[in-house]
């Protein structure tokens, strides 16, 4: 893994770690203070700054009362994970509003599709 691919990685799980503590309703400095550690080193996660290690990721997804996969899900940019992530997201909705999110989802995929130039 390149440079480029390392800091869009911290800056995609950094993300998905401010989302699940703002979901949580928790505030940076609560977080910190659940791991034991400074405001500062939450704020560096978050801005992907630093990727926390496996033993951090764990205690987050502790505090969030989640799975870490779940995490690591959201920050992926893997086709099927992006899918589950989806998934996820549209479970809980009416079925009318599903397909809405559907219709709005292919008529993007068809614009971007269009607009792709050759090269790329």
């Amino acid at each position: 893994m390149n440079k480029i691919e390392q800091k869009r990685l911290a800056s995609n799980i950094g993300r998905a770690i401010a989302k699940q503590r703002i979901r949580s309703q928790l505030t940076q400095e609560e977080v910190a203070e659940r791991l034991g550690v400074g405001n500062e080193a939450v704020s560096r996660i978050e801005r992907g700054r630093v990727i926390p290690n496996i033993v951090r990721l764990l205690e987050l997804a502790e505090v969030f009362n989640c799975e870490a996969a779940e995490l690591l899900g959201q920050a992926s940019l893997h086709v099927d994970d992006q899918t589950n992530r989806i998934k996820a997201l549209l479970a809980p909705l009416k079925q009318n509003d599903r397909q809405l999110i559907l219709d709005v989802i292919e008529s993007l995929a068809s614009r971007l599709q269009q607009d792709k130039t050759p090269e790329e």
